[in-house]
């Protein structure tokens, strides 16, 4: 019978649960959230097929194919709708589709309704949304082993999906290789702890006030690269977990709970035991440029010849080039090759999971593993900062005066080239900031960009008495023929931004610009009518204008004061802004309305 000693030896297939006959295995869940099989002695019938089918005891059997290596691809959906709302590049899609095709059973890891991870099988095509994209917890697989095994048996074609080590299962569990069943695992780095997960979540819903309805792991609204998680909850509001900013993605970065056989896992590697394997190409940009536009680019590994068989089905459906494992290892070498996953240094695991049951995720995450944040520039990095400023500019030496002049002779201006915050004023700048204006830069700040040479377009800033004029962490760009006014007491507050030609912003009150905003030529953004009064009940001559994150406006478009638009909308040519604009839209016409709803760009 199946006898877990150590836990390392136990992957959470539930293989062994599904092939017991005399239903003498059950699972239990432990202090760490996983799940661990117990043999119930009197129902047992010692036959012994909990260990001819267990991955971990037969990986030696299990670890072969009939393609002596895997042949490399990279690439992507051309549906661009379908590749933005995947993981990585939409190659999972494809191949459901093909196989719904087919009249066949796909089977992967959903969402349940309480937002719990379990795998789930089915030939109605309307579940492929719930099946798309990877979910970053160990999904429960009790029961799926019969039911594809029935259905194989039945004669139906089925295309299977999941972590390496269930696949491995499945290849164990049936015993023999079937020819209506497409096997499909991804490059894995590890599984965590469902427990873990349940704090995440209950974590964010007591910072947020309210019930999550919807988790979209590596959510791409600020592109592949952001790793962002987005959780969206009752009260409409939404959640970008970005990076390492987000607890649950630096813990699991930082090794702290994933399942123990993880740490030494025996299903990574080559040989695979699947047909396919898919996962993301990191480092496609390095490999081959044309295949990155920061929208999701898939690594596939055919790794059989009924796997390639397989992918010839879909290959036209795909933008797609064939690589070699040397190009693909870099961006995913433990994951391709395998390799112990370290123990997380200076962290004690028990006292961690301990912790966990007196206090909140949040708590535990800064105790154990805390955010460190970029701010904390190196000696190293402050030298480069500087270095570069001398070097794209060692052949102006008057642009490089103007660099230094407003950047440290004007105290004002709160800006810091050892931690690359450049305020960086180019020729044919008309500059006209107040003694006791503040203006604050957090990145790079160029003012009159331009590309043909010799222009001689002027950019006009003008920044009165107590006025604020404040730029966020990224770069912001701001090209000639523009005209950027904040009066008296007034408060221009951008994030990042990239403008074209011809914009005009007058700030009178308040005028906030998220991060990643785009802006065409001969645009106007002003929060005031110029003191021009209208006779009309409740007018006002000036209210603040907000733009969210990620918003595109086009050429020749006005907003007018008082509008507020949405996170990642976009403002068609020639419209006029006169109310408010709801996130993910395409607004047109003067004035502008939504036309267009659910709308996801990218530059």
């Amino acid at each position: 019978m199946i006898d877990i000693k150590n836990k390392k030896d136990c992957c959470g297939c539930h293989a062994c649960g599904d092939v017991c006959h005399a239903q003498a295995i059950t699972f239990h869940t432990d202090h760490e959230g996983f799940w661990y099989p117990e043999v119930d002695k009197e129902k047992c019938t010692d036959c012994h097929l909990c260990e001819k089918i267990c991955p971990m005891i037969n990986i030696d059997k299990l670890k072969h194919n009939d393609l002596a290596e895997p042949k490399v691809f990279g690439g992507y959906n051309k549906d661009i709708v379908i590749r933005f709302d995947s993981t990585s590049g939409g190659i999972f899609t494809l191949l459901a589709q093909a196989m719904y095709k087919q009249k066949g059973y796909v089977s992967g890891a959903i969402y349940t309704d309480d937002l719990k991870v379990f795998n789930f099988i089915s030939n109605d095509k309307k579940d492929l949304k719930r099946l798309r994209s990877s979910k970053y917890v160990q999904s429960n697989a009790e029961g799926l082993y019969k039911q594809i095994k029935q259905l194989l048996i039945a004669g139906e074609k089925v295309l299977a999906c999941g972590s390496p080590c269930q696949m491995a299962a499945l290849r164990s569990f049936l015993r023999k290789d079937y020819d209506n069943l497409i096997i499909v695992d991804f490059l894995c780095r590890a599984t965590n702890s469902p427990k873990v997960f349940e704090k995440y979540k209950e974590s964010l819903e007591a910072r947020y006030g309210s019930k999550i309805v919807s988790i979209k792991d590596k959510n791409k609204d600020h592109g592949w690269h952001s790793l962002a998680r987005k959780i969206t909850f009752e009260n409409g509001q939404v959640y970008y977990g970005e990076g390492h900013e987000d607890d649950y993605r630096r813990g699991y970065h930082d090794n702290v709970f994933e399942r123990p056989s993880c740490y030494e896992c025996k299903f990574k590697g080559i040989p695979r035991m699947s047909d396919i394997t898919l996962g993301d190409f990191w480092g496609i940009g390095q490999v081959d440029s044309s295949l990155e536009q920061n929208l999701g680019t898939s690594l596939i590994m055919i790794n059989s010849k009924k796997g390639l068989e397989y992918f010839d089905k879909i290959k036209d459906k795909l933008v797609v080039k064939e690589f070699t494992l040397k190009d693909i290892v870099p961006g995913n070498s433990t994951a391709i090759m395998g390799g112990k996953l370290p123990y997380p240094a200076n962290i004690n695991r028990d006292e961690f999971f301990k912790a966990l049951d007196e206090m909140p995720f949040d708590k535990c995450a800064a105790k154990f593993f805390p955010y460190e944040s970029n701010d904390k520039i190196s000696a190293k990095r402050k030298v480069k900062n500087i270095l570069r400023v001398i070097y794209h500019n060692k052949k102006n030496p008057m642009q490089l005066l103007r660099i230094f002049y407003w950047n440290y002779y004007r105290k004002n201006i709160h800006s810091n080239l050892l931690e690359g915050k450049v305020f960086n004023v180019l020729s044919h700048c008309a500059i006209d900031i107040a003694k006791t204006a503040n203006i604050e830069v957090g990145g790079q700040v160029s003012l009159n960009q331009k590309r043909t040479r010799g222009s001689k377009g002027e950019f006009r800033l003008l920044v009165e008495d107590g006025a604020r004029l404040s730029f966020g962490k990224g770069h912001s760009y701001f090209k000639y023929d523009s005209d950027v006014q904040v009066f008296k007491g007034a408060q221009l507050l951008i994030g990042s931004c990239a403008t074209n030609i011809g914009l005009n912003i007058v700030c009178s009150e308040k005028i906030v610009m998220g991060d990643d905003v785009h802006i065409g030529r001969d645009v106007w953004i002003r929060d005031n009518n110029g003191g021009h009064h209208v006779i009309i009940k409740g007018y006002k001559d000036k209210a603040p204008v907000i733009i969210g994150d990620h918003v595109w406006i086009c050429s020749n478009v006005s907003i007018t004061k008082g509008v507020t638009i949405g996170e990642g909308a976009i403002i068609s040519a020639n419209s006029v802004v006169t109310t408010n604009i709801p996130a993910h839209c395409i607004a047109s016409g003067n004035p502008a309305k939504v036309i267009a709803e659910n709308i996801y760009w990218r530059p």
